[in-house]
């Protein structure tokens, strides 16, 4: 029976589906003299970037239908699967871009099931990274709110799979994420109506789009906003490290730097703790927790992003800053603010949120499990995700 069985499966395999025709017309073209998208990257103009065409078919089955987004070390695309019926997003990294950490990363979350591939060119190959698509971050679901903040309910909601997330990597695939932020945070996709949408705008409408040296560059598209979300996805670990080495490297985005890491003490797990704390205040107060402008006009430093962290959470421990090889720069022996930068007057308690009495306070004592000058002071991801306002009404 199981060689008929084999045959039978073989015999009703589903054939690959045929490529789509893209428009070669009817599309606008932006004018040389403004900028577009990946242009403002030198990497461009160096030919570092794939050129990508809409239309195109990588690894022979994945076509191209249209722009999702870009970085400094790649381009995103929407693309479909013909031989899995299936929508799949492309990263095509840059040339420049050839460390397989990343992709390591992620073969390690999915179990193995991810698909790596390389595109052949002459002066460089590329890689390219499959994944399943997702709605936009967390940043873009923020901006398309009037109020520029999220709701409590959104907040927690999506809380809970960031700590599931961070629980998840901390504990079995002992990696620091190290950059946590609005914009990698994304949303998986469940009414797939609004894909087939973006592949039909894609037809009727053709995507704005240059050439510069001979290489495309076209507009990204939008997904609309779908009936339903899925759950939050905690994406880009292309600066994800080893938790269990020891480490004092700088890392994270400045505004959401841990002291740690300011202070060059040995660092990992509760990095991505404060890291979390500090974003909540982006999504919760439309507005950073800390900046790090310098008064000499020069931008972001450390000593101004420290003077405001003393301002919220009064001075470190000594005992910390004992541990920092650059703690001499910014204290004295005893412990003593030594810069001429005034230390701000800042308060969790004077918080814009709309939250009141009872479930302020509950509010404000989950931030103060993240935020904590030292490390081992901060709650896990694990013991965050049994925090009393955390779970609080939740459905």
């Amino acid at each position: 029976m199981a060689p008929i069985l084999r045959w039978a499966r073989h015999t009703f395999r589903r054939a690959p589906s045929p490529p789509m025709c893209f428009p070669t017309t009817g599309f606008d073209t932006v004018n040389g003299s403004q900028i577009l998208e990946e242009e403002r990257f030198e990497d461009l103009r160096k030919g570092q970037y794939y050129p990508v065409n809409i239309g195109d078919i990588f690894s022979s089955k994945y076509q191209v239908i249209g722009k999702l987004g870009f970085g400094i070390s790649s381009t995103v695309w929407l693309a479909r699967d013909l031989e899995g019926h299936q929508y799949v997003t492309l990263k095509v990294y840059t040339r420049t871009e050839s460390d397989m950490a990343e992709f390591q990363v992620y073969n390690l979350l999915n179990k193995g099931t991810l698909d790596v591939f390389t595109i052949p060119r002459g002066g460089g190959d590329h890689c390219c990274l499959v994944q399943k698509p997702m709605w936009e971050s967390f940043r873009d679901l923020l901006y398309r709110n009037p109020t520029h903040r999220f709701t409590e309910d959104l907040l927690k909601a999506g809380l809970m799979q960031v700590f599931l997330a961070l629980d998840y990597l901390h504990t079995e695939c002992k990696l620091v994420h190290t950059d946590i932020k609005g914009d990698n945070i994304l949303q998986e996709i469940e009414d797939e109506s609004i894909l087939e949408k973006f592949t039909q705008a894609e037809m009727e409408d053709p995507s704005p789009r240059k050439t510069i040296n001979g290489i495309p560059v076209y507009a990204s598209r939008r997904f609309e906003l779908p009936n339903s979300f899925g759950r939050a996805v905690l994406s880009d670990f292309g600066s994800a490290v080893r938790g269990d080495e020891k480490r004092n490297h700088d890392a994270q985005p400045n505004v959401y730097r841990s002291p740690e890491v300011m202070l060059k003490t040995e660092w990992s797990y509760p990095v991505d703790i404060w890291n979390v704390g500090t974003m909540i205040w982006d999504l919760f107060e439309g507005k950073h927790m800390f900046y790090g402008n310098d008064p000499d006009g020069k931008g972001y430093s450390t000593r101004a992003h420290l003077a405001e962290v003393i301002g919220l959470l009064g001075p470190p421990p000594l005992d910390m800053l004992k541990r920092g090889r650059r703690s001499n720069e910014f204290f004295n022996e005893d412990g003593q603010w030594k810069q001429d930068i005034a230390i701000p007057s800042q308060s969790l308690e004077t918080s814009e949120s709309f939250l009141e009495g009872r479930n302020k306070e509950m509010f404000l004592a989950f931030m103060r499990g993240m935020l904590q000058w030292k490390p081992e002071d901060r709650k896990t991801a694990r013991e965050l995700l049994e925090d009393p306002w955390l779970n609080d009404r939740l459905d």
